[in-house]
């Protein structure tokens, strides 16, 4: 699948990469099919072992790993489910391992082929980059930050970025600035990406933003695993029920741990002591965390989040974009982190930037990327969408949402899908495909086939019937 014919043919081919999270870390290693080089950007030091970095404070929090994602990582790095265990992971079965206290109580349990790994995201995030270091296209520049785009003459091209880097470890600023330049440049910077200043300084728009905020805060804290607990799970999710805004998850991780996170909407944001965080604990729809927790060992300090904005930049709406320039990760689209999705989305992002570039290499036979920025970034709305609505469908539950109201078709997809979850209480079926459409492997649509609509219509009309029953009743008595 390598190319050497991107860029001029008498010259190296090279691509470079803003950001060295898991985003950036899997278009990289898609990149290194095209490319004779492979450079990637990033602002912290990186470690060959899973250590917590400044980059990344979401990291200290609960991460989940969605079966597509899983699948498009073993697609990319082949082999490494089979090393997810030797370092830690724990292998559970989503719909058998993990409890789940829905809006309708507990989900059924069941073996499936929902097969995937609990384990903190800086381990994931080593496991990945070890790949990339032992991949001889792949340079990494540590401790290092974009300050703006290169161009050509006639601002058409994006030709490579101006870097700053530290000298050494002990300084706050970065001194040291380099010029790259790169054939492709892909900023998988994040949140705080700061391409739309990047773009306005060569003369294109910024992208319009669409914000929804639920404002979501969750606090965390890793706990020991006692030597002498012993239960049929490996995790537990209690969610929060509109208009209750709280909710938990507890999961093992590598290490004998667990790692427990409170979720608090609308700013009702779990605290960071000891007593109010178990008591927290102790509020939830369902008590099993705060029981499991309660006499457990913390061996971390308990820490908050409380940035989980949705945020979409609309660059798919840009009538101009540089050639050579593509974006994705968070620095596109950011999603509400406790929907789990933003990882997978990256990986996806990732596969479809492999088949632009096919597509791209067959089309022109000396590399040329003209068109290519506009068209990724116009197919990976497409991606967006889907996990967008899910996010945003769910906080738009809340009172306190800002960044729009709901159309009637959110609403209307809130009160159809609260009679699939109902239904799904009771029935392994519905359970197990309102799980492959949360991981991300089925779309949404699968709710209204004639097998599922059926059941949701014979559940609306028989409350109907009851409730009619009731109101009945009540006048009877009242005469």
């Amino acid at each position: 699948m390598f190319s050497s014919n991107i860029g001029k043919p008498d010259q190296e081919s090279h691509a470079l990469v803003i950001g060295g999270s898991i985003a950036g870390l899997l278009a990289a290693q898609v990149l290194s099919k095209y490319f004779h080089r492979v450079t990637i950007i990033e602002r912290d030091r990186l470690s060959e072992q899973p250590e917590q970095r400044p980059g990344v404070p979401q990291a200290l929090h609960f991460h989940i790993l969605l079966k597509r994602g899983l699948d498009v990582i073993e697609q990319l790095f082949p082999g490494i489910q089979n090393e997810l265990p030797a370092s830690g992971a724990i292998a559970i079965n989503a719909s058998a391992n993990f409890l789940w206290y829905g809006i309708g109580g507990w989900t059924p349990r069941f073996n499936s082929d929902l097969n995937v790994y609990s384990l903190s995201r800086n381990l994931l995030e080593c496991m990945i980059r070890r790949r990339l270091f032992a991949n001889k296209r792949v340079v990494f520049v540590q401790a290092a930050i974009v300050e703006s785009l290169l161009s050509n003459s006639n601002k058409t091209q994006v030709t490579g970025v101006r870097v700053r880097q530290k000298l050494d470890s002990k300084q706050d600023t970065y001194p040291r600035q380099t010029d790259f330049t790169a054939d492709l440049v892909v900023d998988a910077s994040g949140r705080n990406s700061h391409a739309p200043q990047w773009l306005e300084a060569i003369g294109y728009k910024p992208p319009q933003e669409t914000v929804v905020n639920s404002f979501l805060g969750y606090t965390s804290r890793l706990y020991q695993l006692p030597e002498n607990f012993s239960a049929d799970w490996l995790g537990v999710l209690v969610t929060a029920k509109a208009p209750d805004t709280r909710g938990g998850v507890l999961t093992a991780i590598e290490g004998n741990r667990w790692i427990v996170t409170l979720v608090g909407v609308g700013r009702d944001y779990p605290p960071t002591d000891e007593a109010g965080f178990l008591n927290f604990a102790r509020s939830l729809r369902n008590p099993i965390i705060y029981e499991t927790i309660k006499d457990a060992q913390p061996i971390s300090p308990l820490t908050a989040y409380h940035r989980t904005e949705n945020r979409w930049r609309h660059y798919e709406k840009l009538s101009r974009l540089p050639s050579g320039f593509v974006l994705l990760g968070d620095a596109v689209c950011a999603f509400n982190p406790v929907y789990g999705q933003g990882m997978t989305t990256a990986a996806n992002a990732a596969l479809l930037l492999d088949e632009c570039l096919s597509q791209q290499l067959s089309r022109h036979a000396h590399g040329n990327l003209v068109g290519l920025s506009q068209n990724f970034q116009k197919q990976l709305s497409k991606i967006i969408a889907v996990p967008w609505m899910m996010a945003t469908s769910e906080d738009f539950r809340f009172a306190t949402t800002v960044g729009g109201r709901p159309s009637l078709m959110t609403q209307f997809m809130q009160i159809y899908l609260d009679q699939v979850l109902l239904l799904a209480a009771d029935s392994a079926d519905l359970h197990k495909l309102f799980l492959e459409v949360m991981h991300l492997l089925k779309p949404p649509s699968v709710f209204f086939h004639s097998t599922v609509l059926k059941q949701v219509l014979q559940r609306i009309i028989k409350e109907s019937s009851q409730k009619s029953n009731r109101t009945e009743d009540r006048l009877l008595v009242d005469h």
